[in-house]
C-alpha cells in the first residue's frame, strides 16, 4: 500500500492482513524495508510497540488510520 506523509511518498506491506477486522489493536507492517508493530493505545491512537526501526509518532498514527481506511476498521 502507498501513504503520502509530510510530501513524501512511502510504500509499506501489510504483513497480517488476514487477522485484521473490527477489534483489531495490533497491526505488523513492513515499512522501509523494516518490520514495526504498532498498536492501539487506551485512547484508541495508533503507536509503535517497540523495536529497533524508529518511526515518528505521527507517521505511526497515520500508518495505523490508513489500515484502519482501508480495511473499514
Amino acid at each position: 500500500m502507498r501513504i503520502t506523509y509530510n510530501d513524501t511518498d512511502y510504500i509499506y506491506e501489510i504483513l497480517n492482513s488476514s487477522a485484521i477486522n473490527k477489534e483489531t489493536t495490533e497491526l505488523h507492517i513492513s515499512f522501509d524495508g523494516q518490520e514495526i508493530v504498532l498498536m492501539k493505545d487506551e485512547k484508541n491512537v495508533w503507536v509503535q510497540n517497540g523495536g529497533e526501526y524508529k518511526v515518528e509518532p505521527e507517521l505511526a498514527q497515520a500508518l495505523g488510520r490508513s489500515v484502519s481506511l482501508r480495511f473499514r476498521m
